[in-house]
């Protein structure tokens, strides 16, 4: 425990510059060879929010999230740098590049809004019914086998087989929550969470082998209400599509409560 970065530490630490942001990615957020993809992408979403959100009033939400995994982020010094595309009325559109040693490592697109006026009427979906954590299969962390930034996810599987155990599943539900942080963004939280369960095909893997997300679209949904930090959420994901050494895929993220707070779609490259 007193060997790993919080979330929020890592995040407090961060140095904004002119148009952009430097963090510092510890090993104990690294997944495999490059750093997990759901930290990348949190680092992008503040970098977007302290170089062009400065200014946005409060109203002003992270709508949807485009992220291409262009090359591994290893460990070290990490430059966002940010570009505003186009501000609206009620839409901006904002680039960001996550750089390393001066290669261009992945590019995202985040789309910020406020709230229109509309004659729709609210369209909520209600999660399906799950055994609780409880209930679940723990998901424990072995060092040398699961990924470094597991040990800050505490994990339990509800639906769905254990990486590398040939189990013929396509799908998976696990409830999750930071085993020792409480990060009060829920926005940046929301992003973290939705990309840590693995691809249900590394549960039909029969020996480890490697599988990595090429590209993720997240699409956010306004909550109600504020998610309590320390309870378990909930990713349903399934794999939709297989062929030539890719997957499709689609996750749905839940808070504690119930509320569906992200759609997710991925494309992931499997290298067995």
């Amino acid at each position: 425990m007193s060997e790993l970065t919080l979330l929020s530490a890592l995040l407090d630490a961060r140095t904004p510059g002119e148009g952009l942001v430097e963090f510092v990615v510890p090993e104990d957020w690294m997944q495999g060879r490059t750093t997990f993809g759901g930290l990348i992408s949190v680092m992008a979403v503040r970098a977007m929010r302290d170089v062009a959100g400065r200014d946005w009033p409060e109203s002003v939400k992270l709508r949807a999230l485009q992220t291409s995994f262009v090359g591994p982020v290893d460990k070290g010094p990490v430059q966002v740098t940010v570009q505003v595309l186009r501000e609206g009325k009620n839409v901006r559109q904002i680039q960001a590049q996550v750089r390393q040693n001066g290669s261009v490592a992945a590019v995202m697109l985040g789309v910020f809004g406020s709230e229109r006026e509309t004659t729709l009427s609210v369209l909520s979906p209600a999660r399906p019914q799950s055994r609780s954590p409880e209930e679940g299969r723990r998901v424990p962390f072995v060092a040398g086998l699961a990924p470094n930034f597991t040990q800050h996810i505490d994990m339990s599987m509800v639906e769905g087989d254990m990486p590398y155990s040939g189990s013929d599943a396509w799908h998976s539900r696990i409830h999750l929550r930071l085993k020792h942080d409480t990060l009060a963004d829920t926005e940046l939280l929301t992003v973290l969470l939705a990309d840590v369960p693995p691809s249900p095909i590394v549960s039909r893997f029969k020996k480890p082998a490697p599988a990595s997300s090429v590209s993720w679209a997240l699409e956010l949904r306004p909550l109600a209400s504020q998610p309590d930090p320390r309870g378990f959420w909930r990713v349903d994901t399934e794999a939709l599509a297989s062929a030539g050494g890719y997957v499709n895929q689609v996750s749905r993220l839940w808070t504690p409560t119930g509320e569906l707070a992200s759609l997710g779609y991925q494309v992931v490259a499997a290298y067995a």
